[in-house]
């Protein structure tokens, strides 16, 4: 059994617009220290065959200027990688999926000699998404997939595989995911109310991202 709820409180959430090259984009931010050494976060995130075992299966040239492919999902190229040095690390990929390219960046501190910061950012501009898309889902749309790939890494940190990635789909509509998914989608909410977006949107938003993680819509959010 998942601690769902100390998962979800252990995670940040950040909603911000930037521009980035004369664009409005979207950027979100989670971050969460694991109870793992720098040295050990880093290979779990950048070593193909550890990434397979929490997110997905990767194919490809994982290093700068390389390009990767997570099989069924997003591929890229990799703009940016650095390795753990005086208690920090972290990489950049472009984000290529349904057409579109946005940016994730993650972000590596050493807290101490047993625990890592671990922090991702997902920047798109605001054009790529389809009419009405933000509307519809908000964050959450990306946000609880990113949210399920950090309860994903933390098990794996853990050496915890109750919920390998071939079962992370089945286990979402279980009673104990759609827990999950109610809770991500309630904090991706919150992070957009804290941004300066209308409550009431935000939360229609939340209960359409709920609806289509639990299999109960025909909806689909994508590019994340």
């Amino acid at each position: 059994m998942v601690d769902v709820n100390a998962q979800l409180d252990a995670v940040t959430r950040e909603v911000t617009t930037i521009q980035r090259d004369g664009e409005l984009s979207r950027v979100q931010t989670l971050a969460q220290a694991y109870p793992s050494p720098i040295d050990d976060v880093w290979e779990a995130v950048t070593t193909g065959e550890r990434i397979a075992r929490w997110f997905l299966p990767v194919e490809g040239d994982l290093r700068v200027g390389g390009r990767y492919q997570l099989v069924g999902n997003a591929g890229g190229e990799v703009l940016k990688c650095s390795p753990p040095s005086a208690g920090t690390a972290g990489y950049r990929v472009t984000w290529e999926y349904g057409g579109g390219t946005s940016w994730v960046e993650v972000a590596l501190q050493s807290l101490d000699d047993a625990s890592t910061r671990f922090e991702l950012t997902h920047i798109a501009r605001a054009a790529d998404l389809p009419e009405g898309f933000w509307e519809l889902y908000g964050p959450g749309a990306t946000g609880v997939g990113w949210d399920q790939a950090l309860l994903g890494l933390a098990l794996h940190l853990l050496r915890d595989d109750r919920i390998p990635p071939d079962a992370a789909e089945a286990w979402m509509i279980s009673e104990e995911g759609m827990s999950f998914a109610r809770g991500a989608a309630d904090g991706w909410a919150a992070a957009q109310i804290a941004s300066g977006d209308d409550a009431d949107a935000a939360h229609r938003a939340a209960e359409a991202t709920y609806m289509f993680y639990t299999g109960q819509t025909p909806a689909e959010p994508a590019g994340g």
